[in-house]
């Protein structure tokens, strides 16, 4: 059994995030949600997004539809599994998912298939800082799903373990660290490495081929994507993967997509001085919303990048392929392919900006492809109009 998995308008609200990529190859918790759902149901997976990602991420000849923004839990699975073709499971307005032999939009879907109502909890990623204030309890989940039945590998005895919650994938290896699984479960991806000196408090995970760098602080709630590197203090953030926050430097209560990289010191403030709610920027109306939260750092699109010792407000959002750096704070949001800092900025022009992706991503042995930069070059036409500058 295939799935495709959709967006709906989740994919507007999670921008800058969701510009590059469908709502449901987020990373929350270990996997990626289309990761989730694929490993419960133990098949592929498609996605179903806008027309320029479409390339990159194809959709597949499948029969059972399901809504990129929402995560599973065993509730979920029971009811989807249970739907009939020409069927519908919604909860109010909300298409959660949809059995249809025939190509449908979740919004024909809504409106033509029979509707089968869903009204017990679940997860479903709205808005950018849904990411980590939901990483916890995905993390956990994700721990349960990806260790069940299997047996933990061991790391060297040089290693302080508190608790016993930690499961480690062949190859992980760890020197002289401390590991406390008493405030969540520890998940160290294959071949992943923690450099000695580091202190990391569960609940955590450390992705295949990702690095913990030597003295690192990590905190709870914390996911580190495949091939990253990290260092300095860290807590509540999710690295979607292939990036580095690699140098001392405060971030906290954040989201970080992919090839992103932070610079030695830089600081991101996630508490307002005066404690007030921290507000982000809406691509949607064009201004910053409410967020409820008083705790809320940086949201920082693929391909961003900050310079050395760069500050950054309380709630910034940070576009893709952006580059900031110099001294004080920029503006709490920087717009895509934006160049510049506290003194001002400008246009970073789409040819120089994918020359740097294309070493960026030489480094590792790869290629930026055509697929990738026809992406790239419909974004910045895109996001024309937010760079007013």
């Amino acid at each position: 059994m295939t799935i495709n998995l959709f967006d709906d308008t989740a994919w507007f609200s999670l921008r800058p995030l969701t510009f590059t990529r469908p709502v449901a190859n987020l990373r929350i918790g270990i996997l990626t949600i289309a990761e989730k759902w694929a490993k419960h149901f133990d098949t592929d997976y498609g996605y179903i997004t806008t027309n320029y990602l479409q390339q990159k991420y194809p959709l597949k000849d499948a029969s059972l539809y399901i809504n990129g923004s929402i995560c599973p839990d065993e509730n979920l699975l029971s009811h989807i599994l249970g739907l009939k073709d020409g069927q519908v499971l919604l909860d109010g307005t909300i298409v959660i998912a949809y059995q249809s032999s025939i190509a449908i939009g979740y919004e024909g879907a809504y409106r033509k298939l029979e509707p089968i109502a869903y009204t017990k909890p679940y997860v479903r990623i709205r808005y950018t800082e849904d990411i980590f204030t939901m990483n916890d309890l995905e993390l956990r989940k994700d721990f349960a799903l990806v260790t069940k039945g299997r047996q933990s590998a061991r790391l060297d005895s040089s290693n302080t373990i508190i608790g016993d919650d930690i499961f480690v994938e062949e190859g992980a290896n760890a020197l002289c660290s401390t590991f406390n699984t008493k405030w969540g479960p520890i998940y160290l991806g294959k071949n992943s490495s923690v450099w000695e000196g580091s202190m990391i408090r569960g609940s955590f995970a450390l992705c295949e081929n990702a690095d913990v760098k030597m003295g690192a602080r990590i905190y709870s709630k914390t996911t580190v994507g495949p091939y990253s590197r990290v260092g300095g203090e860290i807590s509540n953030v999710v690295f979607w993967g292939h990036s580095a926050k690699g140098h001392d430097g405060f971030l906290g209560n954040s989201v970080l997509g992919e090839w992103c990289n932070i610079g030695a010191d830089t600081n991101a403030s996630n508490l307002k001085n005066n404690y007030a709610e921290v507000r982000l920027w809406d691509y949607e109306k064009s201004s910053f919303r409410k967020t409820g939260l008083q705790f809320c750092g940086l949201i920082m699109a693929d391909h961003a990048k900050t310079g050395i010792n760069t500050m950054l407000n309380t709630g910034t959002v940070v576009g893709v392929g952006a580059n900031v750096f110099g001294s004080g704070f920029p503006r709490q949001f920087v717009p895509d392919f934006a160049w510049g800092g506290a003194n001002g900025f400008e246009t970073y022009q789409i040819n120089k900006m994918i020359e740097t992706a294309q070493k960026v991503l030489a480094r590792k042995n790869l290629l930026l492809d055509e697929v990738e930069m026809a992406i790239l070059n419909h974004i910045f036409e895109l996001t024309k109009t937010y760079r007013n500058f």
